[in-house]
């Protein structure tokens, strides 16, 4: 049996473990399982080793993408570009490998939804994680400036304070790489300021539990385009899947 699984603080939110053993029926695969591992902190990582020597893959979310990283023997050229690991490959050798398919799932799910590029297009990050790493490298790739935004008045980026509505005029895309309305707390969202919100803007949900969060409601309901990160999802894990299977 092939053991593969996600590991991450909070997973009540996940569809991880439904599309892959969706998955592996589809394809008629009865060799393979798909669990996930709650950690309440990344030192327990080595634990899960230990109890499941015969791991062959694993997905990583929130808040270890960073944080896994001294438990690797290599990272791929992905994960270093990105700076954050969400795929772990297990060689025939025994090493692990940190890979990032985040930033492919995000590349392709908004090229399609925000078609502006060069010095027309502009896009405001929300969060500084390793989720919102991904969506950067992605950005520079589809040639989309962008200003990270966060609470830190001390960020390299912007504060929600700073968010005027020349700002958000002149950054029509707006990511949200929080937690923030990721279920059940779905009451939640980034503060932004709502009411400077038109039509001309796309907001890009990386959550997809629920599949409308209240960051996208709010949006909808000033004309803006919307789009949550189920795509994205799909596209990760099934970019995923070919590492864990390269050589097998």
């Amino acid at each position: 049996m092939r053991e593969f699984g996600l590991i991450g603080q909070s997973l009540g939110h996940s569809f991880s473990q439904t599309y892959f053993t969706q998955k592996f029926h589809n394809l008629g695969i009865e060799d393979c399982r798909y669990d996930l591992f709650e950690l309440p902190t990344i030192t327990q990582f080595a634990d899960l080793l230990a109890r499941l020597p015969e791991l062959a893959g694993l997905n990583v979310t929130i808040p270890y993408k960073e944080q896994i990283w001294p438990f690797l023997d290599d990272v791929a050229p992905s994960a270093a570009r990105v700076g954050a690991v969400n795929v772990v490959e297990f060689t025939a050798d025994g090493r692990r490998i940190g890979h990032n398919t985040d930033y492919i799932g995000f590349r392709e799910s908004v090229r399609s939804f925000y078609p502006t590029r060069g010095e027309a297009a502009g896009a405001l990050v929300l969060g500084t994680g390793g989720a919102s790493k991904a969506v950067e490298a992605a950005l520079r790739e589809l040639d989309i400036r962008y200003w990270l935004v966060s609470r830190n008045p001390l960020g390299r980026g912007l504060t929600y304070d700073d968010l005027t509505p020349g700002i958000l005029a002149a950054h029509p895309l707006i990511i949200n790489c929080t937690p923030l309305g990721t279920a059940p707390n779905v009451h939640e969202c980034p503060p932004i300021p709502y009411a400077y919100l038109t039509p001309e803007h796309y907001l890009f949900d990386l959550i997809y539990n629920p599949s409308e969060t209240e960051f996208m409601q709010r949006g909808r309901e000033a004309g803006a385009q919307t789009k949550n990160g189920f795509e994205m999802l799909c596209i990760q894990a099934e970019e995923a899947w070919k590492i864990w299977n390269e050589g097998n």
